[in-house]
């Protein structure tokens, strides 16, 4: 349910009834200020302009057209034509009575799904996850879950780097090993496996010819070299596995499409981008010369798809994913969840594809763009002597630091407690202070900030849950057997419910924007909300009536169920006891 759509569509029904011309928006949105309502409609000034009348008597003809409507207990007009829209408690007490009665807390999937393309992850398979590849696996994994609950068919791509000339060193060096060793072994530290073939591919004499021979084989289809190269992949594919394990993220084996998978297209694409006059040759490579996107003095900005040398390069691959994910698999919306310092090569890529017609133009195409994760000093995040952070390391160091911090504040945890206990709070810790940023901002890593059980953390969420919970082992009620109406008598309990309902609309607005700290701060809101009830609203004490009491623990029971819901679709778990 999307309260703020249905007042937009009643507020725009009562706009055509009063004349007003359809392309008019009823704006209408949550009141920011107590006292002006739940929502506020704001359209009639806008209106009131384009059609050269007053506003404030235009935001009059608007109520008077909006006839009986169950949801709306009131409506005042204020100040030069905003309108006040005061809920039923009613009417809400009804619709959250319908979300306990249904598994998905009345939140109904779209009327027309669509086929989604998330491209997100996308490490190198030559090294070990960093760091660096922390944000797109999370923020993409967290919209991936959304859009499937909204009832979309996502289809995850994790685009890894499985090709390229790095490949033939790497192979060369691992057809060495593996007469010593097995493979398993030999690529049990990819990041020391990777330098041992640096340094004997810069070093080494004729070491580096080998590798371009490989890099021959490769290309050209050597059954033998792709063999080795095959056993390479699996074993590299198997350290990124454990690492999502880890980090409770949804990518499979199967959802793997790595840029050795369009190497036949890629020569296609060239050819069809040549014969359109699209591309042109240019000092011995193919340049597409992008006029949309001249600079200040007209130069056109030139992306290259085919080198010197007759090598392509990641703008290439893109445009090849690009039309594959758009014809053969037939996305109506594909999201590419990357860096921002990839904006211009994804700008050119995009321009380029539409450009070429490699795409209908009622498929959406949309760059996710986040900011870097910097430490402390304000740096891109580094170990204290400048390397790069393992993912690895980071998220072991977050289920240690979390494992002490539960025993100190619960000595008398037993040690399998603790374990889980620290597991899912350091876990879902690392990945909430990175999805609760504005995804676009850069954002610094703190870990006593993180860990935190108060403030806008994973912590706090998730012992708020627990918290909730130990009420119904308190009372000895099982939440599915409450039955009775659900009663707003105080404003604690209306803010409540006001903010309870609002989670069919903060879903579709981070489905629509792909922006996860928006529902980050739902739930923060929620949880702040919660508090203020149970303050101010007394469950299980004395002089509470009956009625009261199983109406204040249906909402709880809401409150600890829309928490799970909304944690859970950022990939966050939950605990029934902390």
């Amino acid at each position: 349910m999307n309260i703020r759509q249905q007042l937009n569509d009643i507020f725009q029904t009562a706009m055509t009834a009063a004349g007003i011309p359809a392309d008019c928006s009823p704006a209408v949105a949550p009141a920011k200020k107590a006292g002006f309502g739940d929502y506020q409609a704001n359209g009639a000034m806008a209106a009131a302009k384009k059609v050269g009348t007053n506003p404030r008597e235009l935001a009059a003809k608007i109520v008077d057209n909006l006839g009986d409507q169950p949801m709306i207990e009131k409506v005042e007009i204020a100040g030069p034509g905003f309108i006040n829209i005061h809920l039923s408690e009613d009417w809400m007490g009804k619709t959250l009575a319908a979300a306990r009665a249904d598994d998905r807390l009345n939140i109904a999937t779209i009327a027309e799904p669509q086929t989604v393309v998330l491209d997100y992850s996308a490490p190198n398979l030559a090294k070990e996850m960093h760091v660096g590849h922390l944000r797109s696996t999370i923020i993409g994994d967290a919209l991936a879950r959304l859009l499937e609950f909204q009832g979309h068919k996502v289809i995850r791509q994790n685009h890894m780097g499985d090709w390229g000339t790095q490949f033939g060193m790497l192979l060369a060096h691992l057809s060495d090993q593996i007469q010593k060793e097995d493979a398993e072994v030999a690529l049990a530290d990819l990041e020391k496996f990777y330098r041992e073939a640096k340094i004997r591919f810069d070093e080494e004499e004729g070491f580096a010819d080998r590798a371009r021979e490989y890099v021959v084989k490769l290309q050209g289809g050597d059954p033998e070299c792709l063999k080795l190269w095959q056993r390479f992949i699996d074993i590299s594919i198997s350290h990124s596995e454990e690492i999502y394990e880890k980090l409770n993220v949804t990518l499979k084996r199967s959802d793997v499409y790595g840029e050795s998978r369009y190497n036949d297209d890629l020569p296609v694409l060239v050819q069809e981008l040549l014969d359109r006059g699209i591309a042109v040759e240019d000092q011995g490579a193919i340049v597409v010369f992008l006029e949309e996107m001249a600079d200040k003095e007209g130069n056109p900005s030139p992306m290259i798809i085919r080198k010197q040398g007759g090598g392509y390069l990641y703008a290439t691959t893109d445009l090849a994913g690009i039309r594959y994910r758009a014809n053969q698999l037939k996305a109506d919306r594909i999201v590419i969840v990357v860096d921002a310092r990839q904006s211009l090569h994804l700008k050119q890529a995009f321009t380029t594809a539409r450009k070429a017609g490699f795409l209908p133009e009622t498929v959406s195409l949309e760059h996710c763009a986040f900011g870097t994760m910097m430490g402390e000093d304000g740096k891109p995040f580094k170990t204290r002597t400048g390397g790069t952070v393992k993912l690895a390391a980071l998220l072991d160091e977050a289920v240690e630091r979390a494992t002490a911090l539960v025993a100190q504040k619960n000595p008398d945890l037993s040690q399998e407690e603790r374990e889980l206990i620290g597991r899912v709070v350091g876990i879902g810790a690392v990945k909430y202070a990175d999805l609760s940023k504005t995804r676009t901002n850069d954002y610094v890593f703190n870990w006593d900030s993180m860990l935190a059980f108060e403030g806008n953390t994973a912590p706090y969420l998730q012992y708020a849950y627990t918290r909730v919970r130990s009420i119904f082992r308190r009372a000895g009620v099982n939440p599915s057997d409450l039955k009775g109406d659900i009663i707003l008598g105080t404003d604690a309990e209306r803010a409540l419910a006001i903010k309870l309902n609002q989670f069919g609309e903060v879903l579709d607005q981070v489905a629509k924007d792909t922006f996860p700290h928006v529902l980050c701060t739902y739930l923060y809101e929620l949880a702040s909300a919660y508090m203020g009830f149970y303050e101010a609203c007394p469950v299980l004490k004395e002089g509470v009536s009956e009625e009261e009491k199983l109406s204040r623990l249906q909402l709880c029971d809401l409150v600890a169920r829309t928490l799970a819901t909304g944690l859970d679709l950022l990939g966050i778990e939950v605990l029934e006891q902390m």
